[in-house]
């Protein structure tokens, strides 16, 4: 079977137009490339930028109150020093006062602070933000986050939000823009275009357009995941490379920040000139030599432990989400990436090298600046900050140091001149916390209240995404119509390329269904090397939307006819709260004679019925042709008591 050859109306992966007459599913969103390279690949986060950049999301309240008001008798931690009772001072939108004998001048609105702490906003240092993400860390007392890749086309917006004390409610973000990656390199598989550096680029001038397109900093990938043991290898920037880059970021007054996730290539680009690490590596400890080579050039270290956590099969995601002070804030897609992982296997010793060499630099007087890598599988924008501090002080900082971290550090590094600090003329992004966090770093949980721009911060977490009702029909598709159609839902074509691989899939209608049938639907196409965890196949999505939710929940199987060239293939079962929530595999094979296939829901592990959002049929490895039919798709509901299968 070629599927090309014997279909009526053929779609491919190359182009994503629909055969059938349903709308709304001309592109794979971003959100289900995340969700599927969480789960085959690892090493994923989603790069959409939100619906309408530089406003708040639909489900985030706008801040409220007044904007000017005193908060007295609170313990102030001012991103450096501690006054132990004192009170600030905040008139619109900036702080006016801060210390131990401030007066609140007559018919000022006055907060009691006893008991609690008063800390700048805090500042997450590397995170990946879309969608919901700056509500969502706001909620949680983040303030200011710095996004380390990303479509270059909301800097702008991005660069006025923050620039604007109008009341909001969302965190500001400073941001890169595009990575400076090699073409096929870690950071094109996101599903966008991303420029990337080759033999022949002219790196100044592609510094220069970066710059020109509003990057703040520059970040560089020098990774080829040799750190985790994948059997392929990603292309990556040269040594000379990352000092030509590093070069032209100097000469645009830009920091030069560098990924990397082995004690090589962190060597090389320490050598090479960048400024600082987004992650600490993982396959070793730091040594003598590196140690002292960072500390000597002023290179700063963001660690990232939280991920680190979660690749080594940590549980410290689902500690937070199960954490009482956090839970009631969080929304149904933070929920599901906390509780999920990124690892495959448990393999602890990467988190130990990591603390111990966080432990190190720190000893050294290496800066240790807190970020999280938000969102990937064990992290959530704003919660998974507070689970950062508690590794930064597991890792050898005192509580204060830990919060400089996360306030004073990052702000100074990175030239945010207007916060992470509490001092007169700075923007009033506050957090006031229950507690001595200064004590123990687990209260920064317990947040009394979050002030952006000088207002209070409404903190309610967004309702949860009604899933939509069950359609009445069990049977998907028979495939005996003219077009690739469905009873319900619709079907596309998937497959690596739009996460940056060269695997490709055609949908056609085929002569010949299961049982005499009219038809069936034929799926083919090519696994291309070159991408480490390759897919190609078709997709079913059971609403009107890619990747909207349905209450499924009352089938039971999934049954389906197949046959091909013998190989065996997954399903893919898409479910839960969460756009990014891991999918559930059973595989299947293809044999020559049709073949019936019977998945029970229930054998795919952790799937939520009640919250279906899609399922798909694909490839993997082995590279090379495949091809291979099904028909006859149903949802069945279980037989009624007392009867037989």
């Amino acid at each position: 079977m070629t599927g090309a050859d014997e279909g009526r109306r053929v779609q491919t992966t190359g182009d994503m137009r629909m055969t059938s007459g349903m709308r709304g599913f001309g592109r794979w969103p971003e959100a289900v490339a995340a969700a599927v390279l969480v789960a085959v690949l690892g090493l994923a986060v989603a790069m959409r930028p939100a619906a309408t950049e530089g406003d708040a999301p639909a489900s985030a309240a706008p801040a409220t109150g007044a904007s000017s008001f005193a908060i007295r008798d609170v313990r102030i931690f001012d991103g450096e020093g501690v006054v132990e009772r004192g009170t600030v001072l905040v008139r619109d939108g900036r702080i006016e006062a801060a210390g131990a004998d401030v007066p609140v001048p007559g018919g000022m609105e006055t907060i009691d602070g006893a008991g609690g702490t008063l800390l700048p906003g805090l500042i997450d240092a590397h995170v990946h933000a879309w969608g919901d993400a700056q509500a969502d860390a706001l909620r949680f007392g983040t303030t200011t986050a710095l996004d380390m890749h990303g479509m270059a086309d909301r800097l702008p917006a991005l660069r006025a939000q923050r620039e604007s004390l109008a009341p909001t409610a969302q965190a500001d973000l400073w941001a890169a823009g595009y990575a400076v990656t090699a073409p096929d390199g870690h950071g094109t598989q996101y599903g966008f275009p991303v420029p990337t550096v080759d033999a022949g680029t002219d790196i100044p001038a592609f510094v220069a357009e970066r710059v020109a397109e509003g990057a703040d900093f520059v970040k560089l990938i020098v990774e080829d995941l040799s750190g985790y043991g994948a059997g392929q290898r990603l292309p990556t920037l040269s040594p000379a490379q990352v000092r030509e880059v590093a070069a032209a970021a100097h000469a645009h007054g830009r920091l030069a920040l560098a990924h990397v996730s082995t004690a090589d290539s962190a060597r090389e680009a320490l050598a090479a000139g960048v400024d600082g690490f987004v992650h600490v590596f993982d396959d070793a400890v730091a040594d003598e030599a590196f140690v002292a080579a960072a500390a000597e050039r002023g290179a700063f270290v963001v660690p990232t432990l939280s991920v680190i956590a979660s690749v080594a099969g940590d549980d410290g995601g689902r500690r937070l989400a199960a954490d009482p002070a956090l839970s009631p804030l969080l929304s149904p897609g933070q929920r599901a990436s906390l509780e999920a992982t990124m690892a495959r296997q448990p393999r602890p010793q990467r988190l130990r090298d990591a603390l111990e060499s966080v432990r190190r630099l720190h000893a050294a007087g290496v800066p240790i600046l807190a970020g999280t890598d938000a969102p990937n599988p064990g992290t959530a924008h704003g919660a998974s900050l507070h689970g950062e501090l508690a590794l930064l002080v597991r890792a050898g900082l005192s509580p204060r140091e830990a919060l400089a971290a996360a306030t004073s550090r990052p702000a100074a590094r990175f030239g945010l001149r207007d916060r992470g600090r509490i001092a007169p003329g700075l923007r009033a992004d506050l957090v006031l916390v229950e507690g001595d966090p200064l004590a123990d770093i687990a209260a920064t949980r317990a947040i009394r209240g979050v002030w952006k721009n000088g207002r209070r911060v409404e903190r309610d977490p967004p309702p949860a995404e009604t899933a939509g009702a069950a359609p009445q029909a069990t049977r998907i598709a028979d495939f005996d119509g003219g077009t690739i159609e469905a009873a319900f839902g619709g079907w596309q074509a998937t497959s690596d390329r739009m996460a940056g691989g060269g695997s490709d899939a055609r949908l056609a209608l085929a002569e010949g269904g299961a049982a005499g049938s009219r038809g069936a639907l034929a799926v083919a196409g090519e696994i291309a090397p070159g991408f480490a965890f390759p897919w190609a196949g078709a997709i079913f999505f059971p609403a009107s939307q890619p990747m909207q939710a349905v209450d499924l929940s009352a089938r039971s199987e999934l049954v389906f006819q197949a046959r091909g060239d013998g190989r065996t293939y997954q399903v893919m079962l898409f479910s839960g709260a969460s756009e990014q929530a891991m999918p559930s595999m059973q595989p299947f094979v293809a044999g020559p004679e049709w073949r019936e296939v019977r998945l029970p829901l229930s054998a795919f592990a952790g799937a939520d019925p009640a919250r279906l959002r899609g399922i798909a049929f694909t490839a993997g490895l082995p590279e090379g042709a495949f091809a291979f039919r099904i028909d006859g798709v149903e949802l069945r509901r279980p037989p009624p008591a007392g009867d037989g299968p």
